[in-house]
């Protein structure tokens, strides 16, 4: 293949990820084509194989199935399909400051990665670093690898954006954790688990994995890396040699310090802060949550792999404030049956059952009022009602694909009250949702919407969700605090 100013390029998909795209190559490569289609199946049929067949590369959108029939025609014609991720590793230019394309710190996982990497950016920022957080949070990898201003990127990647990625080579990449989800997209929990391993192929400098997760430990072993590159474990429990965990309350880093006195020696440890540094990430029953110290722990560790010293890690950990969506308490609303209150709490970024359960986690058993339901993705949820059911006050059901939810509660939570919220009025769902919530709790209890399913059959993003439920529960305070 030549140059890319010398090759016709199919971008398949005109969403945020398409535009980025199409914007970057237009100045880029020689003739740049855009099939638009809201729903990704819908409108193939404006592009036959023979055209497929005149580009010299398709640039697949993230939520365009491998199976769509463009795809299927590239193949057929020989046209190397690629990721937005790996256009982009072929994109990069040099950044200003060190005269070399900003390496990348790539993290993936079915849970937990915006958080991550937006601990990993208060880091690098407190440590004086040119740096941003892209990919499948904020500003799009293809814009941010040809902004020269940059000195590192600290990079969140879906499985949709792994999978046509074959090229790419991170200085440090890290699984957070793998659970089924989106095996609608991908066909099979071994195919989605392959996905997220490559987030370590050609890894530089280190593999970051979860101890408590075998399979992330597995896809080290079975990664294609750099000489020279380490596993390095995350535990929330005392680190290994070459580890970065917990240790009576202090976070400690066993992989990357090198003791001044002798550098030889493996047997001690570097203070990278403390439970305190993260006690305004605290529960509701102020403790800091086991998933919290994880995602903290593992930012770190990307960040150790970049060069980042203990004592900005403490820093940026300390600045770190989570994003919207993510255990948010709305409002504290007036008990409908007595005295006290009860808490709203928006956690609409919980789209999976992995990170259902984690919310659920951190609640007292038998306080939570759950709000769940939505698109499934082809998920089962015995696990995570199994697990959990004795967090439950009683559930309310959203979403227009609530059987398999609805199965899982039968048969693991059976006396735990459901009242489904018809799914038929899109537009009042939240409304009608939050005031059945409010009825079920009680002073004391918290309604959580930890929905457990991605929003798009009934709202634009798990965000749209959040913004209505916070929306529904002001507007409900306004009321009962009105004696309304």
């Amino acid at each position: 293949m030549g140059p890319l100013t010398e090759l016709a390029v199919l971008v398949a998909g005109h969403g945020v990820t398409g535009r980025a795209v199409a914007s970057v190559l237009r100045t880029r490569a020689a003739r740049v084509v855009t099939l638009d289609a809201g729903d990704p199946e819908a409108d193939l049929a404006s592009i036959g194989a023979e055209e497929v067949a005149t580009f010299d590369v398709v640039v697949a959108s993230p939520g365009w199935r491998p199976t769509s029939q463009v795809f299927v025609d590239a193949a057929a014609a020989g046209v190397p399909v690629w990721s937005e991720v790996e256009l982009a590793w072929r994109l990069r230019v040099p950044s200003a400051a060190t005269g070399e394309p900003a390496p990348w710190l790539a993290l993936t996982g079915t849970n937990g990665k915006t958080t991550t990497v937006e601990m990993l950016l208060s880091i690098l920022e407190a440590d004086g670093r040119a740096a941003a957080a892209v990919g499948n949070v904020g500003r799009p990898l293809v814009e941010a690898v040809v902004d020269p201003s940059l000195e590192v990127l600290a990079i969140e990647l879906s499985s949709f954006q792994l999978h046509f990625t074959t090229s790419m080579s991170p200085l440090a990449g890290a699984v957070l954790n793998v659970a089924p989800d989106h095996l609608d997209w991908h066909g099979t929990f071994e195919e989605y688990a392959a996905a997220k391993g490559k987030v370590y192929h050609q890894a530089q400098v280190a593999c970051v994995y979860n101890v408590e997760d075998p399979l992330t430990e597995q896809l080290v072993r079975d990664a294609d890396v750099v000489e020279g590159a380490r596993a390095v474990g995350v535990t929330v429990g005392a680190p290994g040699r070459s580890g970065v965990g917990l240790v009576e309350g202090v976070l400690c880093d066993r992989a990357f310090h090198v003791p001044a006195d002798d550098p030889r020696r493996h047997d001690s440890a570097a203070e990278l802060g403390s439970l305190d540094d993260l006690a305004h990430l605290a529960g509701p029953d102020g403790a800091v949550p086991s998933h919290v110290v994880f995602d903290a722990l593992a930012a770190a560790a990307l960040a150790r792999a970049y060069g980042v010293d203990a004592g900005s890690v403490r820093e940026g950990l300390r600045g770190f404030r989570p994003g919207a969506h993510r255990i948010a308490t709305v409002a504290q609303v007036p008990a409908a049956g007595g005295a006290g209150t009860v808490a709203f709490v928006d956690d609409s970024k919980a789209t999976n059952a992995h990170a259902a359960s984690a919310s659920l986690g951190g609640f007292a058993p038998g306080t939570v009022v759950w709000v769940a339901g939505g698109l499934a993705k082809g998920a089962t949820f015995d696990e995570l009602v199994r697990t959990r059911a004795d967090r439950l006050r009683a559930v309310v059901l959203i979403g227009a694909d609530r059987s398999a939810l609805l199965d899982a509660l039968g048969r693991h939570a059976g006396d735990v009250p459901v009242v489904e919220v018809d799914p038929g009025d899109t537009g009042t769902v939240m409304q009608r949702a939050v005031e059945t919530a409010h009825g079920l709790a009680r002073p004391g209890d918290t309604v959580l919407l930890a929905p457990a399913c991605a929003s798009m059959d009934q709202f634009a993003s798990y965000a749209a969700r959040g913004d209505a439920f916070a929306e529904q529960t002001r507007l409900l305070l306004g009321r009962v605090g009105d004696g309304r």
